[in-house]
């Protein structure tokens, strides 16, 4: 015979008090964030250049695909930046890519990770055609993802005086050392008769290919932007950067963008509005709420736990009006 059991349960009663008084305190936390968080980001300085159409010599402007694609070309590109403000170290250093899809099912599972973290997978290459062996073994790193691998550079000078790119740190530490194995060396990459990006270092083990690893992390919108470096040293406002552009990539083929970013940060990390103007939004949107319930409670108060305002005192006799 089953029986109704009664537990213990904390049942609060949300009172008009309580509920303006909710809302009041989000708003208050809120919008102080929102107005912390814009104040930091409008003190990230960033400069964005977009090369790809400029870096194209003018005699292939109508024909930007034959001169990615020759090798008879010169990809050498000079760009000068002027510095709006004054940019504190760590300058990070950033490509973007605009309508490149890394997030398509065919191209992000044309990898294999197992072959990535251990050579005993050398041979595990089923997941990456046509990027999987050639006529001397398989490909290591196999797959498309490896294979198109970005290979622009980037030389920075300033007053004829060269500013090194930092490499060390680009890299989450958990892919380093669990995704990318210290005893897997490329081997056969880039040997094919079509070459998708850059090549690869075959005596450098894959956990010391920054570049590689940073690439290898998918990006799931067709814009996204990759640490190439830091520069370590400050710039100052006015000052005229040169920047030497290996201009290598093929985005033309797909009418892709290619852009160099030069960012500061801060403590909410690069330039980002979106996350100041939610807060304020949503901070504001509750103090809007707290107030129409105050004057609601003022003007048109409603005594608690009346038992006037159930349905069978309203209408005793179950009669519609």
């Amino acid at each position: 015979m089953f029986t109704q059991q009664e537990l213990p349960a904390c049942k609060p009663i949300l009172t008009p008090p309580w509920v303006i008084t909710a809302f009041v305190s989000v708003g208050i936390i809120f919008i102080p964030i929102g107005l912390a968080s814009l104040f930091a980001s409008e003190h990230v300085v960033e400069i964005i250049d977009r090369y790809d159409k400029d870096c194209v010599p003018s005699n292939y402007t109508n024909n930007a695909l034959a001169y990615i694609q020759s090798t008879q070309t010169n990809k050498t590109c000079t760009r000068h930046l002027i510095i709006p403000e004054r940019m504190k170290s760590p300058i990070y250093v950033y490509y973007q890519l605009e309508n490149f899809y890394q997030n398509h099912r065919r191209y992000i599972k044309n990898r294999n990770d197992y072959q990535l973290r251990s050579r005993a997978y050398e041979f595990d290459v089923d997941d990456c055609d046509p990027e999987a062996k050639t006529e001397r073994g398989p490909i290591v790193p196999c797959g498309l993802i490896a294979w198109s691998l970005f290979n622009d550079t980037y030389r920075f000078s300033l007053q004829n005086e060269v500013i090194q790119v930092s490499k060390q740190d680009i890299v989450w530490k958990s892919d380093q050392n669990h995704k990318f194995g210290s005893n897997v060396y490329p081997k056969n990459f880039q040997s094919s008769g079509l070459i998708g990006g850059a090549r690869l270092n075959q005596s450098i083990p894959l956990s010391k290919q920054v570049d590689l690893i940073v690439w290898m992390r998918t990006a799931a919108l067709p814009t996204f932007r990759k640490l190439y470096g830091k520069i370590e040293v400050e710039l100052e406002a006015n000052q005229n950067l040169t920047v030497l552009i290996q201009n290598n990539y093929n985005t033309y083929s797909f009418a892709g963008k290619k852009k160099l970013v030069l960012s500061t940060t801060s403590w909410i990390g690069g330039k980002n509005d979106f996350l100041g103007i939610a807060y304020l939004a949503v901070g504001g949107l509750c103090l809007f709420v707290a107030i129409s319930f105050v004057l609601l409670y003022l003007l048109k108060p409603r005594p608690l736990e009346d038992p006037s305002y159930l349905s069978w005192n309203i209408n005793p006799a179950g009669l519609s009006n």
